[in-house]
């Protein structure tokens, strides 16, 4: 059946919470009003209020009592609105979500999936259009998960759901509806830490996440018209990251540009440069570029197309590298 991303995530949570009793989903209005972009539509009618929880406003309290859920057993699947709102909960994920295997020697694991939709696109206000996903990769003990399609959504959801420690699940809400696919109906996972090759190709290696792989394989669309065969890769794991993936295509291409939305500066952009450096370089034929948006907060509405990398861009800086 072809769905979108947003009911691949609600398909995901319904057959979880399904085959699992101990699958709860919690946060604001995800009950009554089934989620601010709907995506826990109908799941209060199906499992009840015990288990679809409208909690109040306050992302402390929504993660913080996640975690306690989490190591009593249950696995709570969190939505927060926005990605922008996470921050004010970034001591419950650091301190203790994150660390809770670690801090009780493996006794205690933490269970928690935090979903949140994340990135611009959408022209939203302030703190709603964030896409700070190096923040959390660089907490050990914490699953940094970026899908871009629905069939990826699905099983990427589930994985995070089963897996005994803590994932922060970001969904790219540009394209929430835009991408239709087919999803099978029946359960299934796609594993984390495990990258995708969207298209294969000889002459330079494309690497994107969420919202970006658009613009990236329209790009590539455009370079095979010049002559340029890319290969697209997809990284849906920020953390853990396959590395093995990546290199083996730097390795066959010989070049490589990184693409994301998020600021340049720390960005997860140059932690993939510096392993293409550490453990590839001998196979470059020119240096690893980054295509990213501004050291800037992002801006509102009409500033926030010049603000992302867009398909231009990405064209120009794959004809220069190959000249080079």
């Amino acid at each position: 059946m072809k769905i979108n991303i947003v009911q691949a995530v609600n398909l995901a949570l319904k057959q979880e919470m399904k085959k699992d009793k101990s699958v709860v989903v919690l946060g604001e209005d995800v009950g009554r009003n089934g989620g601010v972009f709907r995506a826990t539509e109908k799941l209060i009618k199906l499992y009840g209020d015990e288990r679809v929880i409208d909690t109040p406003l306050s992302e402390a309290g929504i993660i913080g009592s996640s975690i306690g859920l989490a190591v009593s057993g249950m696995k709570p699947v969190a939505e927060i609105q926005f990605s922008g709102f996470v921050y004010s909960a970034l001591d419950q994920l650091i301190s203790h979500a994150a660390r809770i295997r670690t801090r009780t020697r493996g006794k205690f694991t933490c269970p928690l999936v935090v979903r949140t939709p994340y990135s611009g696109g959408i022209h939203a206000p302030e703190h709603h259009s964030e896409s700070m996903e190096a923040l959390y990769a660089h907490v050990p003990g914490l699953k940094v998960v970026i899908p871009s399609t629905p069939y990826d959504t699905k099983g990427l959801l589930i994985s995070s759901i089963r897996d005994p420690d803590p994932v922060i699940f970001f969904e790219p809400k540009k394209i929430y509806r835009s991408i239709k696919q087919d999803v099978p109906d029946k359960s299934f996972i796609v594993p984390l830490s495990k990258a995708a090759v969207r298209q294969e190709g000889e002459d330079m290696t494309l690497i994107a996440w969420g919202s970006m792989m658009v613009q990236t394989l329209e790009a590539a669309e455009k370079l095979k018209e010049k002559n340029i065969n890319t290969e697209v890769i997809d990284i849906r794991t920020i953390y853990p990251l396959d590395e093995d993936t990546i290199l083996k295509s730097v390795r066959k291409t010989g070049r490589a540009i990184i693409i994301h939305e998020a600021p340049k500066f720390g960005g997860v952009g140059a932690e993939i440069a510096a392993i293409i450096n550490e453990k590839a370089i001998m196979s470059l034929n020119g240096p690893v570029k980054r295509i990213t948006g501004f050291d800037t907060p992002i801006p509102l509405a009409k500033m926030e197309n010049y603000y992302l990398p867009s398909i231009k861009k990405i064209v120009k800086n794959a004809e220069n590298l190959m000249r080079f």
